[in-house]
């Protein structure tokens, strides 16, 4: 499948640059198998519960990864956006409490003139060698000096707004970009589609007959790296960690069980209550890390229905939302939302989506595609 079936033109002042002044004021469009969509607002959300719901929400927590400094050398500006410790396995929020130097980190790194191996950065106090560069533009940074490096972001690190926010971060970023029930920092973006929620907002669905349940992926490089093959079934996703609750499995097996409809919040929701479903879509609690790739033609085990944000063209969570409406539809529905003036992105406007049916042949999996690069 061609990755450009997945591109559209956004006009650049449709890209949200701040959320809207409260949660639950951003604009909501909803989306049925064959039919136009209906506008509202995320405070109509209570009105599309059906008892028996089971809303599913990620409660992963955003670090504060970013870093600014300078080359210890010449002086010049960096930043760096922690990534993942490069121990395989390793969780962030275990990593993160361990002593600077201990382990090497993944970031990826902006300079005007590069990085070379052997650089040393000046950063927070604290200083940062590059040990070497990898694929996808990653660099493997060993910090050195006193304490954790929790306590090196905590100090200088700032809250990791996507690029496309071009505009001076703000203290407001830091409670804006963290959503109201997150727990456990583990994450470099924040789940979006959770951003829109407040404990009254979540109170009013479980009022009109929805369950709550929570799931932890901590956001990475396979949430947000983009495709760049020219065919989308060549695409290797990152692995991210992933975690469902024993109390989460039940209720999901429970809510599955007595027909009623499991509702993800998120694309991660998504990914990662696929990645623990068996072929009939019974979930085991545990952990794991997943790399699982939803795009046309996966077909879907757990989720009957879906909340997101507006994506990124020819990205990889827009192939899902491809996967889980239509492509077509998806794709006119992105239409209608620019004619409408929706906001795009992370502090943008979203829609709710219920599954239609697959569109192309199961997709390949990732193990397959790893032979095939072999």
């Amino acid at each position: 499948m061609d990755s450009q079936a997945f591109s559209f033109e956004l006009p650049a002042h449709l890209i949200a640059q701040y959320p809207p002044a409260h949660r639950e004021e951003a604009r909501l469009c909803c989306l049925r198998p064959g039919q136009k969509p209906i506008h509202h607002l995320i405070s109509s959300l209570p009105e599309y519960v059906r008892p028996g719901d089971l809303w599913v929400f990620n409660n992963t927590k955003v670090v504060k990864a970013r870093l600014l400094g300078k080359k210890r050398k010449t002086g010049g500006h960096i930043e760096l956006l922690i990534i993942e410790p490069s121990t395989p396995g390793l969780l962030m929020k275990e990593a993160l409490l361990k002593p600077l130097g201990e382990l090497p980190w993944r970031c990826l790194g902006k300079a005007s003139k590069g990085f070379k191996p052997g650089e040393a950065l000046d950063i927070g106090g604290a200083t940062a060698l590059v040990c070497a560069q990898e694929k996808e533009g990653l660099l493997l940074i060993r910090f050195e000096g006193e304490g954790t490096l929790s306590s090196l972001l905590e100090n200088a690190g700032h809250m990791p707004l996507p690029p496309y926010v071009r505009r001076i971060p703000n203290p407001e970023d830091t409670l804006r970009y963290q959503t109201v029930f997150a727990q456990t920092e583990g994450s470099v973006a924040a789940p979006t589609a959770g951003l829109h929620f407040t404990p009254a907002l979540m109170q009013a669905l479980q009022n009109t007959g929805a369950g709550l349940a929570f799931i932890r992926l901590d956001i990475g490089l396979g949430t947000f790296l983009p495709i760049r093959t020219p065919r989308i079934e060549e695409h290797l996703m990152h692995e991210e960690n992933c975690s469902l609750p024993q109390e989460t499995a039940q209720a999901l097996n429970q809510t599955r069980a007595q027909g009623g409809r499991v509702v993800a919040v998120g694309t991660t929701v998504v990914r990662c209550l696929e990645s623990f479903a068996d072929a009939s879509g019974h979930i085991e609690a545990g952990n794991r890390r997943t790399n699982i790739f939803i795009y046309p033609g996966y077909r879907f085990r757990v989720v009957q229905a879906m909340l997101t944000n507006f994506h990124l063209p020819g990205s990889t969570l827009l192939m899902l939302v491809a996967a889980f409406a239509g492509t077509a539809q998806t794709l006119a529905a992105y239409g209608e939302a620019i004619e409408r003036g929706y906001r795009f992105y992370s502090f943008g406007d979203a829609m709710l989506l219920e599954k239609t049916a697959p569109q192309q042949a199961p997709r390949k999996t990732q193990e397959q595609l790893k032979e095939q690069a072999r």
